[in-house]
């Protein structure tokens, strides 16, 4: 069999080129061939900085505090948490210039073309979940500006992420380059009012020091690094081949640590000295550190519309992938159309039932998110470094019968163990493993993931990659 080679194109949907500056997407999950490519891999930084500067980041930082931690230790568990978590985010930007296919799609590699439907699943319940959570704090914010109810505020934020998302990867990459100059701005003054404004000296040694909280946010922030890794790759996708992996590292890693490490730590402040009206009211608190009022309403609401039409299409690219291997089809426009809709509307029905407790209800969903998507990530990273070393029949992605087949046992065997072994060690709300007492009520689990499903894959699937490549 020859040697696994990065070349051919899409046998599912759509082949033609990307549409102009204004014009809607054409490709969808098909390969993007090196005469298409376009952009700077510096266009990275500003996706993911855009995209983490806005309020749900600043709730997720909020946890740091709720959960008891002082606000200076609370910021250093943020800071480190996001400081590796990142790593392994960063790392799957490569994969987009390199493959030129969306980042789910690349699963079948490792899982199989049917197999992949497995964490697909997944993560489109990830993306369902991120896009209702952020979406209620853009409707919250609209809601305020406006002066309507939060059930019409939340529908016109989410419209709004559709369109984004229908016309796709050169509109999506335009919007964040314009949200990272605003919403920098923003938030600078915003984070002067609320040093300035409040007594942060006062609540900087509150709380109890607890290893096992400390490591519990740690978790917190790492997972939500880890939780953009399914879609890192659909933003880096159109970039030249000749784009170089460490650039497109460190763009991704420098704009999604530096936007997210501010967001947690203003997060984390508010909380401190807004106690519980921080908690019951995140929006209101945040737009009332500024004036006038509407022009921070409206920060905060461009904010959400920047990471959710990443949540909505990275949806739309996992629902495809997932329904093409079952049903293949061709990706037409009215079809593309139809799948981001149909994403929109259920995330938006799911963010209109899950606004109470909000805080409560956030901190449960990303936790439980790490528990699955830990185990895929690693298999991903070691299968593209280690195992395969970048080189793959792009060709055989898209086919049943292909070198990769319809189902990987190796690789959903090792993914299992790594939930499995996850288990005892998940500290959370609605379920805390036996061996968490010992540890303070530490939740290590995405650690132990890591490392078990790394070495599990990289033991099975090396041997067999090296016999592929040389037969």
């Amino acid at each position: 069999m020859a040697k696994q080679e990065v070349s051919g194109g899409s046998r599912v949907a759509g082949g033609q080129a990307d549409g102009g500056a204004l014009g809607v997407e054409r490709r969808s999950i098909d390969f993007v061939p090196p005469e298409e490519r376009h952009g700077s891999v510096r266009s990275l930084f500003t996706v993911w900085f855009g995209a983490n500067m806005q309020v749900t980041t600043a709730v997720t930082g909020a946890l740091g505090v709720i959960l008891g931690l002082p606000l200076p230790w609370a910021i250093v568990a943020l800071v480190l948490g996001n400081l590796l978590g990142a790593i392994f985010m960063a790392l799957h930007s490569a994969q987009g210039p390199k493959l030129g296919i969306p980042q789910m799609i690349q699963s079948r590699a490792q899982f199989g073309f049917y197999g992949a439907i497995l964490p697909l699943l997944l993560v489109v319940l990830m993306y369902v979940g991120f896009f209702a959570t952020s979406a209620v704090l853009g409707g919250s914010a609209l809601a305020g500006w406006w002066g309507i109810g939060r059930t019409p505020a939340t529908i016109i934020v989410s419209a709004v992420c559709t369109v984004l998302a229908a016309y796709g990867y050169r509109l999506i990459h335009q919007y964040e380059r314009w949200i990272s100059l605003i919403a920098a701005i923003g938030f600078l003054y915003l984070t002067y009012r609320l040093l300035t404004g409040h007594h942060v000296g006062r609540v900087w040694h509150s709380g109890h020091v607890g290893a096992g909280t400390f490591l519990l946010v740690m978790a917190i922030a790492a997972t939500w690094q880890i939780t953009y890794a399914p879609y890192v790759a659909d933003y880096s996708r159109y970039l030249p081949e000749t784009t170089s992996v460490r650039a497109a590292f460190w763009w991704t890693y420098a704009g999604s640590v530096i936007g997210t490490v501010w967001m947690m730590a203003f997060g984390s402040v508010c909380a401190a000295v807004a106690a519980k009206s921080f908690e019951g009211g995140s929006v209101s608190f945040v737009v009332g550190l500024g004036r006038p009022h509407w022009a921070f309403s409206l920060i905060i609401v461009l904010g959400v519309i920047a990471v959710n039409v990443l949540n909505l299409y990275g949806m739309f690219m996992s629902a495809a992938t997932t329904l093409t291997a079952l049903r293949p089809m061709r990706m037409n426009g009215g079809v593309r159309l139809g799948f981001v809709v149909v994403a929109a509307l259920v995330g938006t029905i799911v963010a209109l039932a899950a606004s109470a407790d909000f805080l409560h209800n956030f901190e449960n969903f990303i936790l439980f998110l790490a528990y699955f998507l830990i185990p895929w990530t690693a298999i991903n990273l070691v299968d593209f470094y280690f195992v395969r070393k970048e080189r793959y029949d792009i060709d055989a992605i898209f086919r049943p019968d292909g070198v990769y087949g319809g189902f990987n046992w190796r690789t959903i065997g090792a993914y299992a163990i790594g939930v499995l072994v996850e288990v005892p060690f998940v500290s959370s709300t609605f379920y805390t493993g036996p061996f968490v007492k010992h540890l303070g009520g530490a939740d290590i689990s995405w650690i132990i993931g890591l490392i078990v499903a790394s070495a599990l894959y990289y033991a099975w699937m090396r041997p067999v990659a090296a016999r592929t490549a040389t037969a």
